[in-house]
């Protein structure tokens, strides 16, 4: 058991989850972490390198040299790559095409969840992801799950001006060898096709109230 609570809030993509996990994290006092930036910086830096995202033995080698440090600023995750801050270049398209190309690389997985893991001894956290209740916390009482129909999805990623196949991305992150995008069996699921970030929130906030982190009066 990590020394802080770790509220898990996983899902596929575009189903709304990083600005649930940023919102709940606010309310609740939490640090807020991002996993999938940390994927993202890590595919940045390796597109940055001019290395081929599915020359796994490529990629490896860079990330032998390479030095990755996470921390916490303004209660949110922060990651560098040699010092260098890539948070600029997290959502260009060439990153978003690549990253679940190099999350399927189970040598990188292992690097990365033991960082995610190092901030369950820092502080309480809402950590959001694709494993982060199957995998990564798998022993924390407080896991949510946050789905929403493809076509929803799709409609969400067009608006942030992305152009990525959804169904690609699901059929990427649900077949890789090491840990796969699955629902744990005892995450609470929430469909927020139709639900505002507002609404899945205070549905969250319910649930941790039943099962007693926080006070009904809350």
């Amino acid at each position: 058991m990590p020394s802080h609570l770790i509220i898990a809030i996983d899902g596929p993509a575009a189903s709304g989850k990083s600005s649930v996990a940023r919102v709940l994290a606010r309310r609740l006092g939490y640090v807020y972490v991002n996993t999938g930036a940390m994927y993202r910086a890590v595919t940045w830096h390796v597109l940055a390198s001019g290395v081929d995202p599915a020359d796994q033995s490529a990629v490896l080698s860079l990330l032998a040299s390479t030095t990755i440090e996470c921390d916490i600023a303004g209660h949110e995750s922060a990651i560098l790559i040699n010092g260098v801050d890539p948070t600029p270049n997290l959502v260009s398209e060439a990153v978003n095409g690549a990253v679940s190309t190099v999350a399927t690389i189970s040598q990188v997985r292992s690097q990365l969840v033991a960082l995610q893991r190092a901030y369950g001894e820092k502080s309480n956290s809402v950590m959001e992801g694709r494993d982060i209740g199957s995998a990564v916390f798998p022993e924390t009482p407080y896991k949510f799950y946050i789905d929403a129909s493809v076509e929803v999805r799709a409609q969400r990623r067009a608006k942030q001006g992305l152009q990525d196949s959804i169904t690609q991305r699901d059929k990427l992150d649900s077949t890789r060898r090491t840990s796969p995008l699955v629902i744990a069996e005892d995450a609470h699921v929430i469909d927020s096709s139709h639900l505002t970030v507002d609404g899945v929130v205070g549905e969250i906030i319910g649930r941790l109230k039943i099962k007693g982190l926080l006070p009904t009066e809350f």
